[in-house]
């Protein structure tokens, strides 16, 4: 993640912090909003845009709070094949487990029928 540019492990931080107190979409939003603005001032400004209370928010992004579960996650993104965002596997489930086998994986913004495409190749009967 850090590889996309410097703050955009900060950001996904911002946005953890901001789920602490329940406004982790309105901060994802203001995230992808202002994606070349995501500095620590300009974070604290969109905190204070989304009425969080500031000094809880700080604390947490000053703390690190989340920085070893967000590169767990990239880790395991990295393992599983993502190379970027979006990344979707589509799949189907395993058995009786929760475990997904990946048939197909798009990566990048892809047009509808992309998706189409790759869910009706699935669902059709195999030859």
């Amino acid at each position: 993640m850090e590889s996309i540019h410097k703050n955009a492990l900060k950001a996904a931080e911002a946005s953890r912090c901001a789920a602490d107190q329940g406004k982790y979409w309105e901060m994802h939003d203001q995230l992808f909003a202002n994606s070349t603005a995501l500095e620590m001032p300009d974070l604290a400004r969109y905190a204070t845009t989304l009425s969080l209370d500031l000094l809880k928010f700080q604390e947490c992004l000053a703390g690190g709070k989340y920085v070893n579960e967000i590169r767990r996650d990239i880790s395991e993104g990295q393992k599983a094949g993502v190379r970027g965002t979006p990344t979707f596997f589509i799949g189907v489930s395993e058995g009786e487990n929760t475990r997904i086998k990946a048939l197909r994986v798009l990566r990048g913004a892809k047009p509808y029928i992309e998706f189409k495409e790759a869910f009706d190749s699935l669902l059709s009967p195999q030859k």
